[in-house]
């Protein structure tokens, strides 16, 4: 008799499963860190897991180019096209606001014409190699939820590397390497993002994918592909979160690959266009970025769904009696227990692991 009751559990699951399929956004957003319910003993809060929304990153940064002095226009200088160096008809000139290529212009709005950007000098030092390192700092953890874009003006570098922190600047560590040759730049052998598994997904590895042949108008991106990495755990349409949930909840380095408190572009060879480098015609060889974009959110340790900038710094919203910039410690008078960090578990709703009044006996997480 309990045979058609099977099928009826069954059936309810397959619907269940269907509807987290076709709408994995309505559900493990962890975007609730309290609500009011009904108990036995009249109304009582019950605490969740909680994080806050993703968001545009490069709208709380600050940026540093190094050497002080590769941001082009002092002196001023008048630059050539790389597919065609005798169209020499591009001028930087740091003293005038309408041919300034400043670093704050890789994060302005992209929506007007022409394109602003930044710009370096030109490789009039040539054979000296042409470095330039491009720090973003937030001076607070954040959680990357989407790709690393970098958009160039110029061409695409022959050679650079994405870099992280996570002790604000103090050590790096390299996020991906890119080369129009990764074992003559590297000594790596190239790879692609769709060659990492789910065992091999910390891997650095070298890609030629956004660094070969001339690059024109609609082909001027490099990426660091974070949604690709996500997809390992969470299917190639990010359906199954629970997966990747459930890896980031209890695999430390993993979520540690994904956090971080600085990135640093470092740019090592500008695109030449030619196996031979024009040494008559140098002003053809610099780097210009119009825009990168980060998207990712506060790391909160999921004690907050919210993040507020005040006097140039980010910090979180904290709930659940905690306190401190990521939420990492409980607040005074509320530490009966030790402080931890929430849980994306059990999905969808997590673990709170409030922090508790001191003295007083075990109550529900």
């Amino acid at each position: 008799m309990r045979f058609p009751v099977v099928l009826t559990l069954q059936a309810l699951w397959a619907g269940v499963c269907h509807t987290m399929q076709h709408y994995p956004a309505a559900w493990g957003h962890y975007d609730v860190c309290k609500s009011q319910v009904y108990t036995d003993d009249g109304l009582t809060w019950d605490y969740m897991a909680c994080q806050p929304e993703a968001m545009d990153m490069t709208k709380y940064l600050k940026v540093s180019v190094d050497p002080p002095n590769i941001t082009c226009g002092d002196p001023p200088e008048t630059y050539c096209a790389l597919e065609n160096p005798y169209m020499c008809n591009n001028e930087c000139d740091a003293q005038n606001e309408d041919l300034a290529h400043p670093p704050e212009l890789m994060f302005d709005f992209e929506g007007r014409n022409p394109t602003t950007f930044w710009q370096s000098s030109s490789w009039k030092k040539y054979p000296k190699p042409l470095l330039v390192n491009i720090t973003m700092s937030w001076n607070k953890t954040i959680e990357l939820t989407d790709d690393i874009v970098v958009t160039f003006e110029s061409g695409r570098p022959e050679q650079m590397v994405l870099e992280k922190s996570l002790d604000y600047g103090k050590t790096w560590q390299p996020y991906q390497f890119y080369a129009t040759d990764c074992l003559d730049a590297f000594t790596m052998d190239a790879k692609t993002v769709q060659d990492l598994t789910q065992h091999t997904l910390l891997d650095i590895i070298c890609t030629e994918d956004y660094s070969r042949g001339y690059v024109w108008k609609y082909d001027k991106t490099v990426r660091f592909e974070i949604k690709d990495r996500f997809a390992l755990f969470a299917g190639p349409r990010l359906h199954n979160m629970a997966s990747l949930y459930g890896q980031l909840d209890t695999t430390k380095n993993l979520r540690d690959f994904f956090t971080i408190t600085d990135l640093r572009v470092r740019l090592l060879r500008p695109a030449t266009g030619a196996t031979m480098v024009d040494e008559n015609n140098l002003s053809r060889y610099f780097y210009a970025i119009s825009d990168i974009k980060v998207q990712g959110r506060c790391k909160c340790n999921l004690h907050a769904n919210s993040c507020v900038f005040e006097k140039e710094k980010l910090s979180c919203e904290c709930e659940h009696n905690t306190t401190g910039p990521d939420c990492g410690r409980c607040k005074r008078n509320y530490q009966g227990r030790a402080w931890s960090a929430g849980s994306y578990l059990p999905i969808p709703k997590g673990t709170a692991n409030t922090c508790i009044p001191n003295n007083i006996g075990p109550v529900s997480k």
